[in-house]
């Protein structure tokens, strides 16, 4: 079998695919049209976010059995036609699950603690204790939407401090010891912290809307390390402003490129003005599942599922 690799990966990817007896070739350039002239010629490829794997690319790719994307998600493929023709799935969301939960620990700790602040002022030669003065975890309930891979890693980081975990699902029965599963409803009565862990699907695009935020009983911390477009940002702003939203740890951002790699190719809205100044948001590059051990993590989940289906 052939397999064609459009993104640069961990090298045991390509060393490992090798040694299971695939034919492995790499073409990190080419343009979306040059790599759909040739695809006919694989049996699979692999892919992170480099473009999106539309119906006729994959109506070009006449022989392909199954498209590996190193990564949490499959957004950047129309997932359903590929199954109609039968095209096997691969994605790696055990691989930086753990990272996720890691990061998205740090961004609440960092908001509660004020650090980004409090080191910014230091810096610039101020010693402001009581305006830095933090807030604790213990005692607080932590809300959870979506209680997959990357929830259940989070409510796991969790489980060393005093907090109630609540998580919600549209599927049923995925509690466990580290989270219970609610309402939608109940978990916007108790939450004093929202992080979002959801996949972009229909459900999801705006859903931290003003109304999704108004029904909150309490003021509340936003936490995504999940897909921006989930969160519209104008609604997110007039609720920081407003005090509706205490502060927000924001890994990705509703203006994001679908290939996640740029953001300032483009002039941004205001909203995303106001993100950038606020003392009580911090961002960071869609880097959440971006480790050192995560990078080598995902591509052996690619190669032991690709193996465990093809070998």
């Amino acid at each position: 079998m052939k397999i064609l690799h459009l993104d640069t990966n961990h090298p045991l990817l390509l060393n490992q695919l090798n040694d299971l007896g695939f034919i492995n070739d790499e073409d990190y350039t080419s343009s979306k049209e040059e790599i759909k002239l040739k695809i006919k010629d694989y049996d699979g490829f692999i892919i992170r976010s480099r473009f999106s794997i539309d119906k006729t690319f994959l109506d070009a790719a006449t022989n392909l059995k199954f498209i590996g994307r190193v990564g949490a998600g499959l957004e950047n493929i129309d997932c359903d036609y590929a199954e109609s023709k039968g095209i096997t799935l691969i994605s790696a969301p055990e691989g930086n699950r753990n990272a996720v939960g890691e990061h998205s620990l740090a961004m609440l700790l960092s908001l509660f603690n004020k650090l980004n602040k409090a080191d910014n002022e230091v810096r610039n030669g101020k010693w402001l204790r009581e305006d830095n003065r933090g807030i604790e975890l213990d005692g607080k309930t932590v809300g959870l939407i979506g209680y997959g891979n990357m929830g259940k890693a989070f409510a796991k980081k969790l489980r060393g401090f005093d907090v109630n975990v609540l998580c919600y699902d549209i599927k049923d029965n995925v509690e466990d010891e580290n989270a219970t599963q609610v309402s939608l409803q109940k978990l916007q009565e108790e939450a004093d912290v929202l992080s979002l862990h959801t996949p972009e699907t229909p459900l999801t695009i705006g859903m931290v809307n003003q109304d999704f935020i108004n029904n909150f009983k309490k003021p509340f911390w936003l936490i995504n390390t999940a897909r921006g477009k989930s969160v519209v940002t104008s609604d997110l702003v007039s609720a920081l402003k407003s005090g509706k939203i205490l502060g927000a740890g924001l890994d990705v951002l509703e203006y994001e490129k679908a290939s996640f790699e740029s953001l300032f190719s483009s002039t941004l809205p205001e909203a995303f003005q106001y993100l950038i100044e606020a003392q009580n948001v911090i961002l960071s590059p869609h880097v959440a599942g971006w480790t050192i051990e995560s990078k080598e993590k995902l591509a052996q989940t690619i190669v032991n599922k690709i193996k465990a289906k093809f070998c």
